[in-house]
């Protein structure tokens, strides 16, 4: 009866345990694969799952070489036969800057070290995405110059807009004294041009820094946010834009400013709509709004455990190449017509809710991706 007491305890143990193990692993930035002498997927962490894309339930036994192979892999499987043969050898491998194409036929760029694990008989990938960390570089320098150019403009605005007022208030007093010394009714035309124009001047700048009232943090819907948004988009286009929705319903609220979310997502839907509209009558103009859960991501420095991912994507004409880097500074457009105020702006929403807007384009299909952490 002792030994049967002692065997459960012993059992319960070990359960908690791996319990604990797969806490902490779920709980890393590093991405983790864990496969038998076959290599067939015994374990992956979240990160892995977010890095390759798969689900550890629907891959759990499958032979690794399903969901990736390397791109620069000369002779077949030669990677896998060397991470094989670390088993026999119990040393280690590793290889920098390795280029694999995912069962999406992504390409990612990663540094991986395969370790055996002669007890178990078992094999550990550790694999770090260095095109992730390039892009939280590429994110940081942005977060800090777009604080910068608020820091600027802020100076700016003041600088403008207090002679702007003088402008437009002597405009209206030159105003009351022509309609006492001239019936001339054109020469009040000339003054209120000068009025519209001070008044559009001080609208600009207003834009340009953006929602002068504190953010109000509550409990809301991305999903109504997002509903909201394309019901504008749908009214404002009569129907000639095909607007497609892709959510995952398990998204929880976020926390955030209703508002000035849907002005922040609104922009970038917008932006999309004039780029197809830029199109031939009769081309193809979609636009889809998708969401995701996004696990163990960063933004800037700092990690969060789970973002919200709102993914707005139109088959227009493409971001010219030599302003795609430069989109979310003010005055960067690539119309004519255009401010260049709605891409920044949503850009300075978004980072005041600690989240961040990236975008790849390529004709036929750009990609705004909005990331925002959830509590």
């Amino acid at each position: 009866m002792a030994v049967n007491v002692a065997v459960s305890h012993l059992k319960i143990n070990q359960m908690y345990m791996s319990l604990d193990y797969k806490i902490i692993l779920d709980n890393l930035t590093t991405a983790i694969i864990l496969a038998d002498g076959n290599l067939r997927l015994v374990y992956m962490n979240s990160a892995c799952e977010a890095l390759l894309q798969i689900s550890l339930n629907n891959t759990i036994g499958n032979s690794i070489q399903y969901f990736y192979h390397e791109v620069e892999d000369n002779e077949n499987n030669t990677s896998l036969e060397k991470a094989t043969a670390t088993l026999k050898d119990d040393s280690l491998y590793t290889k920098r800057k390795a280029r694999w194409r995912l069962a999406n036929n992504e390409v990612i760029t990663v540094d991986y070290t395969v370790t055996p694990l002669l007890e178990s008989s078992q094999i550990l990938f550790e694999i770090q995405p260095l095109d992730r960390l390039l892009q939280i570089s590429k994110e940081e320098a942005l977060i800090a110059s777009q604080s910068t150019t608020r820091n600027l403009l802020r100076g700016l605005a003041h600088e403008v807009k207090n002679p702007l007022g003088g402008i437009r208030g002597s405009a209206q007093l030159l105003e009351k004294e022509l309609e006492e010394i001239s019936d001339d009714p054109g020469l009040k035309d000339y003054t209120n041009v000068i009025i519209a124009e001070t008044d559009r001047l001080r609208n600009l700048v207003d834009r340009m820094l953006g929602p002068r009232h504190p953010i109000d943090f509550i409990n809301v819907n991305i999903h109504e946010i997002l509903e909201r948004v394309i019901s504008l988009i749908y009214a404002e286009t009569k129907g000639s834009i095909s607007l497609e929705r892709s959510y995952d319903p398990s998204i929880p609220d976020i926390k955030g400013d209703f508002e000035l979310l849907i002005q922040a997502l609104l922009n970038v839907v917008s932006n999309a709509t004039q780029a197809l509209n830029s199109q031939p009558e009769n081309s193809s103009k979609t636009i889809t709004v998708t969401t995701r859960i996004q696990r163990q991501f960063t933004i800037g420095r700092k990690h969060y455990p789970l973002v919200a991912c709102i993914i707005i994507t139109d088959n227009g004409p493409g971001i010219p190449s030599d302003i795609i880097e430069d989109i979310f500074y003010p005055m960067i457009s690539g119309r004519a017509e255009g401010t260049g105020l709605g891409l920044s702006i949503s850009q300075q929403l978004i980072n005041q809710h600690r989240g961040l807007i990236e975008c790849v384009s390529q004709p036929g299909d750009t990609r705004f991706s909005i990331y925002i952490p959830l509590d």
